[in-house]
């Protein structure tokens, strides 16, 4: 089933540029192990590279393209990806419970690196890497092609264990501070879920290799870049208060520090100013 197009995340190139992106959400029976596919195809003129910038959720990816196969741990910071010529890839959002299932390991030890496809235990690396190329490998964009490489995944991924007690908690946590933007401190976090500071830490480093602070971060910073390219605009102050910022100036650092630029040059590149 095709995917919301809207990804607030994805903060486009330095133009505000950014390849078409297809995507789709997972069966039913796979919800608790993935959260959407995405499948970008593009075509660039000869000599024009472009990057792309994410600021990616607290999850571990799966991605196939037609020169790599790797699996993606969370990322503490900006994931870049730079593009030329024409291309695809295929990837797949993993829910927080996947990582660990996948890996076969503690999330945490994956944090900020990248693994060989064919390095990760759960999946069945070689064979999914060439039947996902050989369904796309003539015509990326054609529905049907991408259809068969998206049942190439989903076979891949009910390899997998049903997702056990930790694993549907850790879900709910992310869920819940990503869908509640009254959730402005960890200690809310655990209130919500009737756990102790120590024990969410240890949880989220587990099955999520980033900690809970982070994940409250993120979710505001990806709410300020959707707030920015508001039509109409919303001014940077505002945006700050709405976030439970003390100022704008905190907004502004925080921001820089992880994007590499600031809310209005930000705001500026996804208007293609």
């Amino acid at each position: 089933m095709r995917a919301d197009d809207v990804e607030r995340a994805h903060l486009r190139d330095a133009r505000g540029w950014s390849p078409p992106v297809h995507r789709f959400a997972p069966p039913a029976d796979l919800a608790g192990v993935a959260r959407r596919y995405w499948l970008p195809v593009w075509s660039l003129p000869a000599g024009e590279v472009t990057v792309q910038r994410v600021l990616r959720y607290p999850v571990c990816l799966v991605v196939v393209a037609a020169d790599y196969a790797r699996f993606y741990g969370p990322a503490t910071g900006l994931s870049e990806q730079e593009l030329s010529g024409s291309g695809w890839a295929c990837g797949v959002m993993l829910q927080p419970a996947a990582g660990a299932m996948v890996l076969g390991d503690a999330v945490s030890t994956v944090t900020d690196r990248v693994v060989p496809l064919e390095d990760v235990p759960g999946l069945p690396g070689g064979s999914l890497v060439a039947a996902v190329r050989a369904a796309l490998v003539d015509d990326p964009a054609d529905a049907g092609r991408q259809e068969r490489a998206l049942a190439v995944m989903d076979d891949a991924l009910r390899v997998l264990p049903p997702v056990d007690e930790e694993g549907r908690l850790v879900n709910a946590v992310v869920e819940h501070v990503e869908s509640d933007p009254t959730v402005l401190r960890v200690g809310q976090v655990c209130e919500a879920f009737g756990i102790g500071e120590r024990a969410l830490q240890r949880l989220t480093a587990r099955r999520v290799g980033l900690n809970p602070k982070w994940l409250v971060q993120r979710r505001r910073l990806q709410e300020a870049a959707e707030r920015l390219v508001a039509d109409p605009p919303v001014p940077l102050a505002q945006v700050a208060a709405d976030l439970g910022y003390a100022d704008q100036a905190h907004l502004t650092r925080d921001f820089h520090a992880v994007t590499g630029v600031t809310p209005a040059r930000y705001a500026t590149q996804r208007r293609g100013g």
